[in-house]
C-alpha cells in the first residue's frame, strides 16, 4: 500500500513537472514566435528599406549617368563647334590669301605688260613717250632690277630731253619767240631739276621773261641764278640781271645792294667799271627820289 502511495506521489510528481515543462515550453514558444515575428517584422521592413534604396540608387545612378553623358555630348558639341569656327576661319583666311594672291598676279601682269611697252620705247629710244608712260609703270609692282633698270634710263631721258629743251629755247630767243622759249626753259627745268645746266636754263627764262615784262618772276630766278653753287661762272649774271629787274620795277635799294655786292665780289671784271656808274647813278636817283624810267 505504501509502494502504490509512492508510486502515485511520483507520478504525480512527474505530472506537475509535465506540466511545469508544458508551460516552460509553451511560453518559450510564445517567445519564439514574437521574437520570429519580431524578426519578420524587421526583415520585412529591411526588404521594403532595400527596395527603396536600390530604386534611389538606380534613379541616382540613371540620372548621373544622363548628366555624364549629356556634359560629354554637350562637350563634344563644344569641340566640334570649336573645330568648326577654326575651320570657318582657316576658309576664310585661305580665300583672303587666295584673293591677295590673284590680286597680286594680276598687277605682275600689269606690271609686266607695261614693263614690256616701256622698255620697247627705251629700246627705240623713244625719250618722251618713255618718259611720259614711266610715272603708270613705276606704280607697278616691279621687280628690284626692273625698278633699277627703267629708273636709270629714264633719267637719262630726262636729262636728254631737258638739254634737247634748252637748246630749243635758245633756238627760239634767237629769232624772237621770247613766250615759246620761256615755256621750253620750264620744260626742261621740270624734267631735270637737279641738272648742271639748270642754272644757265634758269638765267635764259629770267631773260626770256624780262622781254615779255613779267619782271617779278625774272628777278626770283635771277636770285636762284645768283645763289646757286652748281656754276659759279653765271652768279655774276644772275647777279646783274636781279639788279635790272629790281631797277625796272622801282626796287631801287634791291638794285644797289645786288651791285654792291657785284663790286665787292668780283671787283676787276670787265664790266666792274660800268656797274659802279650805273650804281653811282642808282644812289643819286636814290637820293633824289626818281621813279624808274618807263619801260
Amino acid at each position: 500500500m505504501a509502494d502504490v502511495d509512492e508510486e502515485i506521489r511520483e507520478i504525480r510528481r512527474e505530472i506537475i513537472e509535465s506540466r511545469g515543462l508544458v508551460i516552460k515550453t509553451s511560453n518559450l514558444t510564445n517567445s519564439l514566435a514574437a521574437d520570429i515575428k519580431s524578426i519578420a517584422k524587421r526583415q520585412a521592413g529591411y526588404e521594403r528599406s532595400f527596395n527603396w534604396n536600390s530604386w534611389v540608387a538606380y534613379v541616382l545612378f540613371a540620372a548621373l549617368s544622363f548628366l555624364g553623358l549629356w556634359f560629354a555630348t554637350q562637350a563634344r558639341i563644344s569641340e566640334a563647334e570649336s573645330s568648326m569656327q577654326q575651320l570657318r576661319e582657316r576658309e576664310a583666311q585661305l580665300q583672303r590669301e587666295l584673293d591677295e594672291e590673284r590680286r597680286r598676279a594680276e598687277r605682275r601682269a600689269r606690271a609686266e605688260a607695261g614693263a614690256s611697252q616701256l622698255y620697247r620705247l627705251i629700246r627705240d629710244r623713244r625719250r618722251a613717250e618713255a618718259v611720259a608712260q614711266y610715272p603708270e609703270v613705276r606704280r607697278e609692282e616691279l621687280s628690284p632690277s626692273e625698278a633699277a633698270f627703267f629708273r636709270d634710263s629714264i633719267d637719262r631721258f630726262q636729262i636728254d630731253l631737258s638739254i634737247q629743251s634748252y637748246q630749243g629755247g635758245l633756238d627760239q630767243v634767237r629769232t624772237g619767240r621770247f613766250a615759246e622759249a620761256a615755256e621750253s626753259f620750264q620744260e626742261a627745268i621740270r624734267l631735270d631739276e637737279d641738272g648742271t645746266h639748270i642754272p644757265a636754263v634758269k638765267l635764259e627764262l629770267a631773260l626770256a621773261l624780262r622781254h615779255l615784262g613779267r619782271d617779278a618772276l625774272a628777278k626770283e630766278l635771277a636770285a636762284e641764278v645768283a645763289e646757286q653753287t652748281i656754276n659759279r661762272d653765271l652768279q655774276d649774271d644772275g647777279l646783274l640781271l636781279y639788279a635790272q629787274c629790281a631797277e625796272a620795277m622801282g626796287n631801287l635799294d634791291d638794285a644797289r645792294n645786288a651791285l654792291r655786292t657785284y663790286t665787292r665780289r668780283w671787283p676787276r671784271t670787265a664790266f666792274s667799271v660800268e656797274v659802279r656808274r650805273q650804281l653811282t647813278d642808282l644812289n643819286r636817283r636814290a637820293m633824289r627820289g626818281d621813279s624808274p624810267p618807263p619801260g
